[in-house]
């Protein structure tokens, strides 16, 4: 019986134990699960908050975007008012400068015509000032000339003295006659200058010779020279004698030696036998007559070697029955 109370009591003290041991299981998980709770509310809050601020940034960008929208469509309204006040303004500076256009053609082409009538009366008759004794003249004894800009100017002004010399011109009558000469566009200098100074022969020749002076052929020569080629059946000679000629039109204002030194090389650029063109370049000839001299010493050595071979050919030919090769 004492054992059996004894076991009975273990048993109760077991039970206890076991019950305190679940009640402290049970607080434990209870403990625990509100721990959970409250980490897992927490974090639900904070993904919430994260995704109210996500929400209002959105928001925020999509109220940018409206405004860059609005922003935009107004820069574009102003650019196009702006092209349509400049297309305007372009339309009305353009039907202006056409305006002006016209009424300066209009302007000038009554001016030629002023102009052509004078020199047809001109040409007509003789230019006569009788209320002036210092204008009496006779009628020329030497053919005038013409003048279109097409030659030299100073050709024709070393010829127009030497007519006028001969005819015994003053300077006004000089003057009368010089622009009874000029045709074309040479006559249309005569645009630019006074009435009242159309009889001045001094301004004449400078309006002249600002147009039509030698200065302004300079480079037409240069070029010239660059592209001069020895053409076909033409000499040595009469091809040294042009590059001559176009040196002195085209260089004037050099020196000597800088024209010798550039005739040289244009010669040899302009020969038109490689083999002559490559011999004399290979001298180096300071001055046009040493290039000249030693191209046509080449080209007869050259012409001479032909004919020897050539009449070595022949001979062989006679003698054995057979061609040369």
């Amino acid at each position: 019986m004492a054992e059996n109370a004894d076991l009975l009591a273990l048993l109760v003290e077991m039970k206890k134990s076991m019950e305190k041991g679940q009640e402290e299981m049970r607080k434990g998980q209870e403990e625990m699960k509100n721990q959970i709770q409250s980490h897992v509310e927490s974090k639900v809050g904070e993904i919430k908050d994260h995704v109210n601020s996500c929400i209002e940034k959105i928001e925020d960008v999509q109220s940018v975007k409206r405004e860059i929208g609005e922003v935009k469509g107004e820069v574009e309204r102003k650019i196009e008012e702006v092209e349509d006040k400049v297309q305007g303004k372009i339309e009305e500076v353009k039907d202006k400068v056409q305006g002006k256009i016209e009424e300066v053609k209009e302007k000038v082409q009554v001016k030629i015509g002023d102009l052509e009538k004078r020199l047809s009366e001109l040409e007509d008759r003789p230019i006569n000032f009788p209320s002036n004794p210092d204008l009496t003249y006779s009628r020329p004894t030497v053919k005038s000339l013409t003048f279109d800009g097409q030659m030299s100017w100073t050709v024709f002004k070393t010829q127009f003295d030497v007519v006028s010399s001969a005819n015994g011109w003053n300077n006004r009558v000089k003057a009368s006659q010089l622009v009874a000469s000029l045709r074309g566009s040479a006559a249309e200098v005569l645009q630019g200058i006074p009435s009242d100074k159309l009889t001045d022969l001094a301004t004449i020749e400078s309006a002249l010779e600002a147009r039509f002076g030698d200065s302004h052929l300079t480079q037409f020569y240069r070029t010239e020279l660059k592209t001069r080629r020895q053409k076909p059946g033409e000499s040595l000679r009469v091809l040294a004698a042009d590059v001559e000629r176009l040196m002195s039109l085209a260089y004037a204002e050099c020196s000597q030696d800088v024209r010798d030194s550039l005739a040289a090389q244009y010669i040899v650029h302009a020969i038109r036998d490689e083999d002559t063109q490559h011999a004399t370049r290979l001298v180096d000839a300071k001055d046009l007559k040493s290039a000249l001299a030693y191209s046509m010493k080449y080209e007869a050595a050259k012409t001479v070697s032909k004919t020897s071979r050539n009449v070595r050919s022949i001979e062989i030919e006679d003698g054995t029955g057979k061609e040369k090769r």
